[in-house]
């Protein structure tokens, strides 16, 4: 993570080692930061795009693209947490991504389980969190027990939550939570009329989350491609013209700012 706390604690030879609190200041120096303290930024969600873009330009296979993008998660997931975000959720997998090739589903198969098997630990150290949303019950077996197990050891932790959207689609998310709450109608659970928004959401994958205040989408593409429907309803939206696999800290951080630039109306007047 050039430039961030990692750099500054081992570049610069004696001098960082030094004085380590000094080069951790300098360090977040740079960070983006509210003028209002109630505005700080909790929960950014991404659309991780143009992995496939990327690979094409370069003349290399789609899969090319997509270890690339697995690195460019971990700087994600890294940055998130300089920033001091509580929350940051990944859109991996969609619901809609089954209709690609078959090889390349098995390729994005296979870097889940990579992803998970290698970092899982480091998680459980640094009291990360990890959370799949999605649905589970039609994933491969081998890929549900692993994410599962993700989820399970991880349950505890408090520090920052990681959630990955993998098998993911907000109308099938929503279906899913409308079924719920319908079988809680037909078992006399709970009235029709006394469905709130508030039940919609505990239906949701995301119970328990806050909402997202930023969504960020790289590629060019504006479009939010069934992402968090409901709950990124007052969100705002950054599109960067990145592809994926180039998306670094200098953007995380611009796209922050950019954020902080905006006034959140929620419908109302500024």
């Amino acid at each position: 993570m050039a430039g961030g706390i990692a750099g500054a604690l081992t570049g610069n030879g004696s001098a960082a080692l030094a004085d380590p609190v000094r080069a951790i200041a300098e360090a977040q120096s740079d960070l983006p930061k509210p003028a209002d303290p109630d505005r700080q930024i909790r929960h950014v969600a991404i659309i991780m795009d143009g992995n496939g873009r990327w690979a094409k330009e370069r003349g290399l296979p789609r899969v090319a693209g997509h270890r690339e993008g697995v690195a460019a998660a971990r700087r994600a997931i890294e940055t998130a947490r300089e920033l001091g975000l509580t929350h940051l959720t990944l859109y991996s997998f969609s619901t809609e991504n089954w209709r690609r090739p078959e090889t390349e589903v098995r390729s994005l198969m296979e870097l889940m389980k990579q992803f998970i098997e290698s970092d899982l630990d480091k998680m459980v150290r640094e009291n990360v969190r990890v959370r799949i949303i999605g649905d589970k019950e039609t994933l491969p077996v081998d890929i549900r027990t692993l994410v599962e197990r993700a989820e399970r050891e991880t349950a505890g932790n408090d520090g920052h939550t990681l959630q990955i959207a993998f098998n993911y689609g907000g109308r099938d998310e929503l279906r899913r939570a409308v079924s719920l709450i319908a079988r809680k109608v037909a078992e006399g659970v709970i009235k029709p009329e006394e469905i709130t928004e508030t039940h919609l959401s505990r239906a949701l994958d995301t119970s328990g989350m806050p909402d997202p205040d930023l969504v960020i989408r790289t590629s060019g593409e504006h479009r939010v491609s069934n992402f968090l429907l409901w709950q990124a309803a007052y969100a705002e939206y950054v599109f960067l013209d990145a592809y994926w696999p180039d998306f670094d800290r200098t953007l995380f951080l611009d796209a922050v700012r950019q954020y902080y630039g905006r006034e959140r109306r929620y419908g109302g007047r500024g």
